[in-house]
């Protein structure tokens, strides 16, 4: 997919989650049909080691599926320093929601009357994953259960194909995505792939999204999820995708 930057506005906590499942809806790489594997699979912890609840669970899954976190734990700023961490020089946080109910008692102006009255509290606040965070006790860092394996079917002629273009390519997280204003690839982990066919497909659709930027075939990549513009460069990246296969007989 190519990935289009979204203008950051103050945002509730209901309003931001909820954007941020539509985009991910709207990226097109439903998590039960991509050819690749998630990383996460814990349930996600707060610093002490409880387990989250409720929407915190889906939420910090998802956000550690995107951003390729490994560690199910999840702290404050404040929380990291007293336990002996730094988070990073320019890491991003997240939100962890705060929720409760309760009852009130009420009186009402006109006859004096006191009833109890049902509230509600939805809140944010910042959280960092472990991941995110230097010099933290290796308890936070807990050891995969099997090591990462390659998948088969490796092709010295595409890997030579791939390399030869001038593409800026890293490999982070959980999601494939080209950026526009970056001019850059992001790929998961070959590791995270059951076969290098997928890899090197998901690869050339990626690429494709790369062919159109303005310093080459200038191809409108501002369209959004259901316009003209988007569905025409998903057309043209699904030819791209299987071009690579194409090329090895």
């Amino acid at each position: 997919m190519s990935k289009f930057a979204s203008r950051q506005t103050q945002e509730s906590p209901a309003a931001r989650i909820t954007r941020e499942i539509i985009a991910r809806l709207e990226a097109g790489t439903r998590p039960w049909i991509r050819p690749w594997r998630g990383t996460t699979t814990s349930r996600p912890l707060r610093a002490c080691g409880i387990p989250y609840h409720g929407l915190n669970v889906f939420w910090l899954w998802m956000i550690a599926d995107f951003c390729g976190f490994t560690s199910p734990y999840w702290m404050t700023y404040r929380q990291a320093a007293l336990l002996g961490g730094q988070v990073r020089k320019g890491e991003k946080s997240t939100i962890a929601i705060f929720y409760k109910s309760y009852a009130k008692e009420v009186e009402a102006p006109d006859t004096g009357e006191r009833t109890s009255e049902a509230r509600r509290v939805l809140k944010a606040y910042a959280v960092f994953s472990a991941d995110q965070v230097d010099g933290l006790p290796e308890r936070f860092h807990p050891a995969p259960v099997t090591a990462p394996v390659g998948p088969e079917g490796r092709v010295a002629e595409l890997d030579a194909f791939f390399a030869a273009l001038p593409i800026h390519l890293r490999h982070q997280g959980d999601e494939a995505y080209y950026e526009p204003v970056a001019d850059r690839i992001t790929m998961p982990s070959p590791t995270l792939f059951s076969g290098f066919d997928q890899y090197y497909a998901t690869l050339g659709h990626e690429c494709s999204h790369w062919s159109g930027h303005k310093s080459r075939l200038d191809r409108d990549l501002k369209g959004r999820f259901g316009s003209s513009a988007y569905a025409m460069e998903e057309l043209i990246a699904l030819s791209g995708q299987s071009a690579p296969r194409l090329t090895h007989h």
